[in-house]
């Protein structure tokens, strides 16, 4: 077949494309952990997670837990903190580790040629950190110093405190830390919360990427002994805050206010959050948002105002972050309540509706673009405990939510008595 490149391809829209998500390899080691992994890829590269249920909702101190993770490369009984990183350094390979509320992670991205000499390392992390009391107070000095200077920051304390507004200052979403907090730590809390949730927790594995024949083997090998006991994700209450309005001086020489309105919201097993993302695109999920065309292409208060959904298991909340001028802020919030009332009152027209709708799918489509980002989506899936079929339940109601649907969803959520409102200069 001779092409015509004179001639411009067809114009397909993104809401026609068949979008499918690769399935998951399933194995289970010896112990019980589940491993779920993605073959796909060209390159001879590999990436492995391994979950812990070791998140900030199981810490009985504030910060023990994004500590604790955090020390896990800092010393083994084998290897200092400068061993490991040159362990992993010469074989060209990447570890990081990473504490959420529910989780906290490992993981390392490498070739598949040095697996072998990689994996008894992560298992050495994983089984025989000593936390070291020089690594702890070298950690406990950066992060006060990190925190005093982000305290003078109004957008990292607007989010501070709207979560506080969100969730309370005790459960896990809506704390936050303080440098009391970091002097507070000991070694032996650390010890102790990484033996129960590290050593002896609850573990799960991810692996994507172009897998060699081995690979179960290999895991089986090095991680199969491993204990894997049931653990409990603690729960916590929510707290609402009592006000609604919240106007905070943070520098009083602040030219520019951070602001922040937010109201709670179901988790994805609510039936209308597939269908809210759609309405949070409209709203101001993306650049061509009725958000961003009113507060920044018209009225020029900020250069960029965004809406989204919390991306927390338990619990959920819908979110408006922007920054703008002092003098304009209170203008701006102004304009986020006129944008509710408009859908709450006016049916989308179809041509904004389509925009919206390819925009979904391209960006979804733009999350399949290899095996780390499939095996991504699939372990998004399975924490949150929703069906397998959730990702073709998106992608259904993307193509057909009707303007009527999302009229009747900004009637029921986009009720600004509902919202939190804070601006922080």
């Amino acid at each position: 077949m001779t092409i015509n490149r004179q001639q411009p391809p067809p114009i397909v829209d993104a809401v026609n494309f068949n979008l499918q998500l690769k399935p998951y390899q399933s194995y289970t080691l010896r112990n019980g952990v589940p491993v779920y992994a993605v073959n796909a890829g060209a390159e001879e590269v590999i990436q492995f997670e391994w979950v812990f249920f070791a998140g900030n909702s199981q810490e009985e101190q504030n910060l023990v837990a994004a500590t604790t993770n955090f020390l896990l490369r800092n010393g083994t009984t084998k290897k200092t903190a400068f061993q490991l990183n040159e362990h992993f350094e010469y074989y060209g390979a990447y570890v990081n580790r990473a504490c959420y509320n529910e989780t906290a992670t490992i993981s390392l991205h490498c070739l598949n040629k040095h697996v072998g000499e990689l994996l008894p390392v992560v298992k050495e992390m994983i089984t025989e950190s000593t936390m070291p009391s020089e690594e702890l107070a070298i950690y406990q000095q950066n992060m006060k110093q990190r925190l005093k200077v982000s305290l003078k920051k109004s957008d990292f304390v607007a989010g501070r405190l709207i979560d506080t507004y969100l969730y309370g200052e005790k459960h896990p979403y809506g704390k936050y830390s303080s440098a009391e907090d970091f002097d507070a730590l000991e070694r032996d809390q650390l010890l102790h919360f990484y033996n129960q949730y590290y050593t002896q927790g609850k573990l799960m594995l991810f692996v994507a990427g172009k897998l060699p024949e081995h690979i179960f083997a290999l895991l089986d090998q090095y991680f199969g002994d491993l204990p894997n006991n049931p653990i409990e994700v603690k729960q916590h209450p929510i707290v609402l805050a009592e006000q609604k309005k919240h106007r905070v001086t943070n520098d009083p020489n602040g030219v520019q206010g951070s602001i922040r309105i937010a109201r709670s919201f179901p988790n994805r097993h609510h039936p209308d959050f597939l269908k809210v993302q759609v309405l949070n695109a409209l709203f101001g999920g993306f650049f061509g948002s009725r958000l961003m065309s009113n507060i920044r292409e018209d009225k020029g208060y900020t250069y960029g105002i965004h809406s989204y959904l919390h991306n927390h298991i338990q619990h959920s909340a819908w979110m408006v972050s922007t920054e703008a001028g002092k003098d304009v802020a209170e203008a701006a919030v102004a304009e986020v309540y006129k944008e509710m009332k408009i859908l709450r009152e006016e049916l989308v027209d179809e041509e904004e509706l389509l925009l919206v709708r390819n925009y979904l799918m391209g960006s979804i489509l733009g999350d399949l673009d290899g095996p780390f980002q499939i095996i991504g989506r699939w372990k998004n899936i399975i924490l949150n405990g929703v069906p397998e079929t959730y990702f073709y339940d998106s992608i259904n109601t993307i193509k057909t939510i009707s303007a009527e649907e999302l009229k009747g969803l900004a009637e029921k959520y986009l009720v600004p008595e509902e919202f939190y409102e804070l601006i922080v200069v």
